[in-house]
């Protein structure tokens, strides 16, 4: 691992316990065990750092998309391997990394914007749009319309002031709104492979 990586890896650790607003450069560098003036030789500033970090881990979670996706035997598969994919990837982020990231990093807010909207959003359009030449997926929906309601389902799933963890399990919310979207898009033929998913706890 390159000191670049060091520096991304150790101030994502931080920013995932606390938030980003909270973690200062003097943390990063006592918890990497090094001066601050090494880290300022691969980042100008904090904001530099942020934004470089976003990039690299959007960067992963493209990559792992990718991959369940072409790991599955149908489209159904493939878009519930996205799917969780995609709830896998929001759930690692502490919510007051979203708040902070949009009121004081918006460029690398508008970075994480971008990767809804084009590799999210994009990757299930095409997936609809897969599914309903397969016979699986209605062909009376808006595919723009129902990815973007569903990406942004997922988040708002993790929306703790929508679903207070004192009432609500996450992956219970994720769940029932994942199934529910589901059976609303699908056909007999799609509902008939959800079924059989179901059973073998692929929904679980």
């Amino acid at each position: 691992m390159s000191q670049e990586e060091r520096i991304i890896k150790g101030a994502l650790d931080l920013f995932l316990q606390a938030g980003i607003k909270s973690v200062t450069m003097d943390d990063i560098a006592r918890h990497l065990g090094m001066s601050k003036k090494t880290i300022y030789q691969y980042f100008g500033d904090k904001n530099e750092l942020v934004v470089a970090l976003v990039k690299d881990r959007l960067k992963e979670d493209e990559a792992q998309i990718n991959a369940m996706i072409e790991s599955a035997s149908n489209v159904v598969e493939e878009m519930l391997n996205m799917m969780k994919c995609s709830e896998d990837i929001l759930s690692r982020v502490n919510p007051i990394v979203f708040h902070d990231m949009q009121k004081y990093h918006p460029e690398a807010w508008e970075e994480f914007q971008k990767f809804k909207s084009h590799v999210l959003i994009e990757k299930l359009e095409q997936l609809l749009a897969k599914g309903m030449a397969e016979g699986v997926i209605r062909k009376d929906l808006d595919v723009k319309i129902l990815a973007t309601m569903r990406v942004n389902q997922v988040e708002m799933g993790f929306n703790t002031a929508i679903f207070p963890i004192s009432h609500f399990n996450s992956w219970k919310v994720q769940l029932q709104l994942l199934e529910h979207f589901n059976y609303g898009i699908c056909t007999i033929k799609g509902h008939e492979l959800l079924d059989q998913y179901k059973k073998d706890n692929v929904l679980q």
